[in-house]
């Protein structure tokens, strides 16, 4: 050091504010290691994006299906109470079944009025006979 303590004290001043310059930028290294790391994950993800948006538009639109067209369902809501008490049994059933399961009390009247709308329903391809007096909801 110098002899002159004007010059030594102006010395000693440049060492610190070196010090602290040092410091400094080491800081603002390991931030700019940091910011580097995390640009480098956006622009992968970023990346990544583009690639499985290029790849979507790449898939040829599929052919439309066409349906099967539904049986039309006649509109009387015992049709639609006796839908559902096939589709609640999950079981093929006889009149006298159904008349049962719709709290019917059974007799000829009602299995004979139950059977000719289980008929109907048949003849509509909503449900299907597999053998005589019994019906069945058709499989999917």
């Amino acid at each position: 050091m110098s002899d002159n303590p004007q010059i030594s004290a102006v010395l000693v001043y440049i060492e610190a504010r070196e010090s602290e310059l040092a410091e400094q930028a080491g800081q603002l290294r390991s931030r700019i290691e940091d910011l580097t790391a995390r640009l480098g994950e956006l622009d992968a993800e970023s990346e990544n994006l583009r690639i499985t948006r290029k790849t979507l538009l790449g898939i040829p639109r599929p052919e439309p299906i066409e349906e099967t067209p539904r049986p039309d369902v006649p509109d009387h809501p015992a049709y639609q109470q006796i839908l559902a008490a096939f589709t609640d049994a999950g079981r093929p059933m006889r009149a006298r079944d159904l008349c049962e399961a719709l709290d019917l009390p059974i007799l000829p009247k009602n299995t004979e009025g139950i059977r000719s709308k289980l008929k109907r329903l048949v003849a509509r391809d909503i449900l299907t006979e597999p053998e005589p007096g019994l019906f069945a909801q058709p499989r999917a």
